[in-house]
């Protein structure tokens, strides 16, 4: 009849069926210990922070070189500000691409030695436009098992077959390769692994990229700013290889927001038509450039910074050595991984670090496998040397109780 109403599926204070399923799928996550919150951040980013009300020494920001709130920067991006004004107004390919973003790629392109570079907004849309630009139902995608989460997301929505290896497993690996028919094919690793710290073997890939025809695209998130002289983990190799990708993030080391694909001069032009990450969304905005450009000699000139740094993981790898209670992971770089087993171990050591006025993270399952939840341990060169012992000694305290 005329005017009548649909029957309803719920009636007024009452949950439908689908809104029920995820309040009882987030019950479960709370059980499981894995119910992940948001800590309010009250100060600028750095090793002294207020969190929800609380001044803490951070062992948990990726601010490696101490640069986010460098004042040299912020100098900048003030100056910037009055110049270029907040927003960019566009895309890149409408009126969006100022000046400052093409003087950082080029920058960029020579600091790492690649031939051009690419900026985006974000690693994860970076990630998602290389591999959705270069393949498709045609190609196939090789994956370290440990790769980072933007990895796979955008290796299962290229298209391309999708073929995971074992983390480092180099055999595995060129078996794979072996096999595939397919047209394209593509490598993609981290170059420093984010949970665990490690470095992968560049000149292995490499070498397995050139015997079977791949690209090798390798995300240098945690790399970039810290290894070697500040250029990241390419070896010179890669550098000069035309079938290498090179990806560093520019909010962790660098300090600042976005990141940077360097590559053959065809790959960056590729991208700019086909990486709908890149073509279809508001460019970045000018001033973060600028202050991207002043970054990059800080960079450049940060040798003293990287030795403090280096310092501060010997330390810490010192204070925690030849202990039985939990596995300090073997890494070099400033991502330090104390395994301690169960979600709920790991989030009660976190608390108890809490109390005693120190900020490290529960990393728990699925973004690392069960019953390997962890202390992520990251080091700035901004600490002090007594912030790493008054770590060490809590954590013995704590492993003790």
């Amino acid at each position: 009849m005329g005017g009548m109403m649909p029957p309803s599926s719920s009636s007024p204070g009452t949950c439908f069926s689908a809104l029920s399923r995820l309040q009882q799928g987030l019950a479960q996550l709370e059980a499981d210990e894995v119910l992940r919150s948001r800590l309010l951040l009250e100060s600028p980013q750095g090793v002294n922070v207020r969190v929800n009300g609380r001044d803490v020494i951070s062992f948990c920001s990726n601010d490696y070189l101490g640069l986010a709130n460098e004042p040299a920067l912020t100098a900048a991006a003030e100056q910037l500000l009055r110049q270029c004004g907040l927003g960019a107004g566009a895309s890149h390919l409408i009126t969006g691409h100022h000046v400052l973003h093409q003087q950082f790629e080029d920058a960029f392109a020579a600091f790492v030695g690649k031939p051009a570079a690419l900026l985006f907004s974000t690693g994860y849309m970076a990630n998602l436009g290389v591999l959705t630009a270069l393949l498709d139902r045609h190609g196939e995608v090789f994956a370290d098992k440990l790769n980072h989460a933007s990895l796979n997301d955008a290796a299962q929505l290229c298209g391309a077959t999708f073929s995971r290896y074992g983390h480092g497993n180099i055999d595995q690996l060129e078996s794979l390769l072996a096999k595939s028919r397919e047209r394209t094919k593509l490598i993609v690793s981290d170059l420093v692994f984010s949970m665990d710290g490690d470095i992968v073997d560049v000149d292995g890939l490499l070498s397995l990229a050139e015997r079977y025809d791949a690209w090798l695209f390798l995300d240098d998130a945690h790399g970039f700013g810290v290894l070697n002289d500040g250029r990241g983990g390419l070896t010179q190799a890669a550098r000069q290889s035309d079938r290498v990708i090179y990806l560093a993030t520019l909010g962790k080391a660098a300090g600042v927001f976005g990141a940077a694909l360097a590559a053959h001069q065809s790959v960056i032009q590729w991208l700019v038509q086909k990486a709908r990450p890149y073509v279809y969304t508001t460019a970045m905005p000018p001033l973060l450039a600028g202050a991207l450009l002043e970054s990059l000699k800080l960079i450049q000139a940060g040798g003293a910074r990287r030795d403090r740094l280096r310092r501060h993981v010997a330390a810490l790898r010192r204070g925690l050595a030849d202990w039985p209670r939990w596995q300090l992971l073997h890494s070099t770089t400033p991502i330090q991984p104390l395994v301690v087993g169960s979600n709920a171990n790991a989030v009660n050591v976190s608390k108890k670090l809490l109390e005693r006025g120190l900020l490290v993270p529960a990393i728990r399952t699925p973004t690392v496998p069960r019953n390997t939840a962890r202390l992520r341990i990251t080091l700035s060169s901004a600490h002090r040397e007594e912030d790493i012992v008054r770590l060490c000694d809590a954590l013995h305290e704590i492993a003790e109780t």
